[in-house]
């Protein structure tokens, strides 16, 4: 059972510039060669959050899934962040997971918000994304998710164990509704029994929103093992896979939880 560093990559995104974001976010991951295992980038990392990026929304074979695959090579570690995809004539809001081997999954954002129209232009997701990596279970989610505890509840099977070990959360969440952020983070950690990783964006976009960061890492009871400031910063934390097998083993409450599926 070792331990899982995660890297989060807390930046100011450029407005609309996927070239310049890769170049840029590319500038601030380099020196995680060989210090990390994970590395998670903001929600739509490429463009910022902007419903006329869907004009610029590229494909599975586009620059922006190429240049992952390179990058998560080049580190030798996991990469993840969203960015507007086009498929099937609908264009999502999709968070890739890429390995080192090439290999890419992908969760497309169930929950749009609808409060900035997201949902008119952007289809939602419907399958939950599980993914194994370096022994850990991790669950990766997207911004408004955060607000929807059902959809990220943890599980467990007598057979399998947990649905997850970590759950991630990559954000453009706003400087206004800043203490939901953190409160709802901490909440996620502590009802799932797990780990959570969040990043926000710094700045302002191209909309005038301003975006505090407060980018967190926080174990089993919801306590910061680390949480970043408004500014640019990238910052590497280790996870215990011991220790959260002993909380959990120490206090059951997954044994009481109520049974219940999930479906559309």
């Amino acid at each position: 059972m070792q331990a899982l560093n995660v890297s989060l990559v807390q930046g100011n995104t450029r407005w609309h510039d996927p070239a310049g974001n890769r170049e840029y976010y590319g500038s601030l991951i380099a020196p995680l060669h060989g210090r990390t295992d994970l590395i998670v980038l903001p929600e739509t990392f490429t463009s910022g959050f902007s419903n006329e990026a869907i004009a610029q929304a590229e494909t599975m074979d586009g620059p922006t899934v190429a240049w992952l695959r390179k990058q998560s090579k080049t580190l030798d570690a996991a990469i993840t962040g969203s960015v507007q995809l086009r498929a099937d004539d609908k264009v999502f809001n999709r968070l890739l997971f890429v390995t080192p081997d090439g290999e890419v999954r992908h969760y497309d954002k169930r929950h749009l918000f609808r409060y900035a129209d997201e949902h008119k232009r952007y289809a939602a997701g419907r399958e939950r994304l599980i993914v194994q990596w370096r022994g850990w279970k991790i669950c990766p989610l997207v911004c408004y998710d955060l607000r929807f505890p059902v959809y990220s509840r943890n599980r467990h099977n007598p057979q399998h164990g947990f649905d997850y070990d970590l759950l991630i959360y990559v954000a453009n969440w706003p400087s206004p509704r800043a203490y939901a952020w953190s409160t709802l983070l901490r909440a996620r950690a502590i009802e799932n029994l797990c780990y959570v990783a969040a990043v926000n964006r710094v700045g302002v976009d191209g909309n005038g929103h301003e975006y505090a960061g407060a980018s967190a890492v926080l174990d089993f009871l919801g306590q910061p093992l680390s949480q970043d400031s408004d500014q640019e910063l990238v910052t590497t934390t280790t996870l215990s896979m011991p220790e959260l097998a002993a909380y959990r083993e120490r206090f059951p409450a997954w044994m009481d939880a109520d049974a219940f599926t999930l479906s559309d």
